[in-house]
């Protein structure tokens, strides 16, 4: 696929408005809430960035509760993203419709969060290059049992019902509605979402915070 070709698919960025005692609340006993809560601005703004850098549609910063927030207009004014309301019940009804109005033509579109800095442009690329070589969809597996990644041809409600989000089977549970949908899927690398105190070693040559 050609970078930033028509037929390239967005990028969307799921993230919490970054409000502090809001965002990276688990790591808070350890780090403290400030700490966490410029923790979770920079991985923002590295998912942001790394989500434009590697060419593909347009980057989308998907928000929940609010877009209404002084470091979310910084990222748009700086890195170019648009900000879009998430709405729905649950996080897997929220990404659905978020994919939902963003796949178009045939083209698909792709799904991270903000909890995996080490994310790469080539992985978003390989993701998109799956989808354009007819793959239905495609995971990053995280190594908590999650999924850093999800691109979709289509966005089908099934793929996201009936499942524990935060749990540490959300990716088994992927895979199973891939599975009953009887969808091709492509998986990239695993790579470690930082959520949990014992994830911050792998930060200390990667994020200031």
């Amino acid at each position: 696929m050609v970078a930033g070709s028509p037929e390239a698919p967005p990028i969307l960025v799921f993230a919490r408005t970054p409000v502090p005692g809001k965002v990276k609340t688990r790591l808070i006993p350890a780090i403290g809430v400030e700490r966490a809560a410029n923790l979770h601005r920079a991985m923002l703004w590295r998912a942001a960035d790394t989500a434009g850098a590697a060419g593909l549609g347009p980057v989308e910063l998907w928000c929940w509760p609010s877009i209404a927030h002084p470091y979310l207009e910084q990222l748009r004014d700086q890195l170019g993203v648009t900000l879009h309301q998430q709405s729905g019940e649950d996080l897997g009804e929220r990404m659905q419709r978020a994919l939902a109005s963003a796949c178009h033509g045939g083209r698909g579109a792709l799904l991270i969060g903000s909890d995996c800095p080490f994310l790469e442009t080539s992985d978003l690329q390989e993701a998109a290059n799956a989808l354009a070589g007819g793959a239905d969809a495609v995971l990053g597996p995280a190594q908590d049992g999650g999924f850093y990644l999800l691109g979709v041809r289509i966005s089908d409600p099934r793929i996201f019902s009936d499942i524990a989000w935060g749990s540490e089977r959300v990716l088994e549970a992927a895979r199973d509605r891939l599975r009953a949908l009887g969808w091709r899927w492509h998986e990239l690398a695993t790579r470690c979402d930082v959520d949990r105190p014992d994830d911050l070693a792998a930060l200390r040559d990667l994020l200031v915070f």
